[in-house]
């Protein structure tokens, strides 16, 4: 069961059917759903609701007004993502390299599978769930900062940064992602690494595309 299928407004959907039941007792009605989502034609919450049918996360009881209703395997996949108390699911998108191109996804990251996630203590995250994503390490080049090879940095997804914070940026004239420290210095950008034997990378500010900030940092020990 893959929910990368599913739009945002899809998941909105699942969400608020599961919630309304468990707190009813019974499900929500096609009105019901589309005022909780936004949505004021029936016809496109009915074409939805369809959707999740055929991607098998809905059963739904024709000529029923409250036949819907998670599907087990849904439900099975509800109970695996859930994280132990106090832990939270955050996906792993692969690696930070300077050389490769990381392409952080635009609009909600979904967890998809199990490979895919990894567990983070909520207070080093601060609560946040929603577009937060983790990368694996290669190089030195943060060492001084506490980031080793193979260490996990976690990140909020985000396109500005204040000076002195840890970002993923990407140079999209030379298509390649790193990590650094980012200072803004007129029209251009400084890109500092914490490695007293690399020097900063100096790039016009209009070349510059921040990815997302360091929230915390994994160290993995052998």
């Amino acid at each position: 069961m893959n929910t990368d299928k599913l739009s945002d407004r899809q998941r909105k959907i699942l969400q608020f059917i599961g919630e309304f039941t468990d707190a009813n007792g019974y499900p929500p009605t096609v009105r019901d759903i589309g005022h909780d989502v936004g949505i004021s034609s029936t016809s496109v919450v009915s074409y939805n609701l369809k959707k999740l049918v055929k991607e098998g996360f809905l059963e739904r009881e024709d000529k029923v007004s409250r036949g819907l209703r998670l599907s087990d395997e849904y439900r099975e996949f509800q109970v695996r993502f859930s994280p132990p108390e106090g832990l939270r699911f955050v996906p792993m998108l692969g690696r930070i390299t300077a050389g490769e191109l990381l392409e952080v996804p635009a609009g909600d990251i979904t967890l998809a599978d199990e490979d895919d996630i990894i567990e983070v203590p909520e207070d080093m995250i601060g609560g946040m769930t929603d577009d937060v994503f983790a990368l694996r390490v290669d190089g030195t080049s943060m060492v001084d900062a506490m980031v080793n090879d193979g260490d996990v940095v976690v990140l909020r997804r985000q396109q500005t940064a204040r000076n002195g914070e840890m970002v993923a940026v990407l140079l999209k004239d030379r298509g390649e992602t790193t990590l650094k420290y980012f200072y803004r210095e007129g029209k251009q950008v400084r890109l500092q690494p914490a490695n007293p034997f690399m020097d900063p990378i100096y790039v016009d500010a209009d070349n510059v595309e921040i990815q997302g900030r360091v929230l915390a940092v994994l160290r993995t020990l052998l």
